[in-house]
């Protein structure tokens, strides 16, 4: 709608997981590294967290990205964990052997097992990705996935396991010691500084083929003041900021059009915290 307005090829800040807007900060970096060193040296599980909209989904994207492209991974993800432990096992079944299957819980545990040895023989890895982990609300779902851990050999693990989710999945998983435990790999992601937060808006614009400075040095300023450096917010700032922007035939996002947009964000965000 506002792209030709501000001469750029595409929206630059849409909510959606294209690792092409991807922004590696340190701490994205670091936590990639952490997850991807976790499947390739099979250390059985490994656990990412960050406050909502930190990035944690893209970089789920990203390592997915990664891994498909090696022909030896196998992965089920899973977006929508809350079902019961026996649809939880029939998703990652149907993901490894794209099928439907049915059964008791001692008989798909025999189709995982199978799976994941065949895998195995075939010299393939099998990597479960959960993410929103946090939302799985039944204990049995969370003992299924420890148990999960237990496909393995005298000297590696036959299965990776990757939970992602907010903060909150760390309190679940702390309360459950014999996963707890066997979780090789953890890192929390924060969000942006200010400078990384300047820099992710100016790499997304230059994504989208910006031919000029949108943004003025105040505006990032007031966004990363809104936004606290969660990719997110820095988006929905800038996106309505550009599209405001627009409608107002303005030369630049300035100071003032961005403080309208995060005060009217801000009134919306405490609207929807009221609800909840």
């Amino acid at each position: 709608m506002y792209e030709k307005y501000w001469g750029l090829s595409e929206k630059p800040f849409e909510n959606t997981p294209d690792p092409r807007f991807m922004y590696y900060s340190k701490k994205h970096e670091e936590a990639l590294t952490r997850l991807l060193y976790a499947v390739k040296e099979e250390k059985g599980a490994a656990m990412l967290t960050g406050e909502y909209g930190s990035g944690k989904t893209v970089l789920s994207r990203i390592l997915i990205d990664e891994l498909i492209k090696n022909k030896i991974y196998e992965v089920a993800l899973i977006i929508h964990p809350q079902l019961n432990p026996l649809e939880f096992m029939q998703e990652i079944i149907y993901q490894l052997k794209n099928e439907h299957v049915e059964g008791s819980k001692p008989k798909l545990l025999h189709m995982l097992q199978d799976s994941i040895y065949k895998n195995f023989r075939e010299e393939k890895k099998t990597v479960v990705l959960i993410d929103e982990a946090q939302i799985i609300r039944n204990q049995e779902t969370f003992e299924e996935v420890r148990l999960f851990l237990n496909f393995q050999l005298n000297n590696k693990f036959l299965i990776t396991l990757i939970l992602i989710g907010q903060p909150e999945l760390l309190r679940k998983i702390n309360a459950i010691p014999q996963l707890e435990q066997r979780l090789g790999i953890k890192y929390h992601l924060t969000g942006l500084d200010d400078k990384e937060t300047q820099e992710y808006i100016k790499h997304r614009l230059e994504v989208a083929r910006a031919q000029r400075e949108i943004f003025t040095k105040e505006a990032l300023e007031i966004i990363y003041q809104y936004s606290k450096g969660l990719p997110r917010k820095i988006n929905n700032i800038c996106d309505l900021s550009l599209l405001i922007g627009f409608g107002s035939e303005a030369k630049e996002i300035g100071k003032e059009l961005a403080e309208k947009v995060a005060a009217d964000l801000n009134k919306k965000d405490y609207a929807y915290a009221k609800d909840v």
